[in-house]
């Protein structure tokens, strides 16, 4: 049993792209397959997709990679922790190495980008960087 699944699904991301793997498993739950969404949306993983049924579901997550072969997910910092939680309100919304990296919140609209988040005037939990 893992204590921040959220930690979890990004560290699997981040190390997996390290190692040039394609695709990842991680167990399935709405939070992390949402989280996965937006990292589509936002260019960082190619396809999404669902196996298995009942509790032995898993959600498989294919990587990108650029031209170079370099991934597409490099730093990954976890802010908001099961231990402190951290928000952030719409004007404390700032560009990740300047609109190069993206930041992740948990909204009272979902799981959204920083860009998005700004967009919408929402503020949030703020989950994690990704650059």
């Amino acid at each position: 049993m893992v204590g921040d699944p959220i930690a979890d699904l990004i560290t699997r991301l981040k190390n997996a792209s390290m190692v040039g793997h394609q695709t990842v498993v991680l167990p399935y739950s709405k939070l992390k397959e949402s989280i996965a969404l937006t990292l589509k949306t936002a260019g960082f993983v190619g396809d999404i997709s669902k196996e298995g049924e009942g509790v032995q579901q898993s959600l498989v997550v294919t990587l990108m990679y650029d031209k170079a072969g370099a991934p597409r997910i490099k730093g990954v910092q976890r802010i908001s922790k099961p231990g402190r939680r951290l928000y952030a309100g719409v004007k404390d919304i700032h560009p990740v190495k300047y609109g190069k990296g993206i930041l992740v919140l948990s909204t009272p609209r979902g799981i959204l980008v920083d860009a998005d988040a700004r967009k919408v005037r929402v503020g949030g939990e703020t989950l994690f960087k990704m650059g």
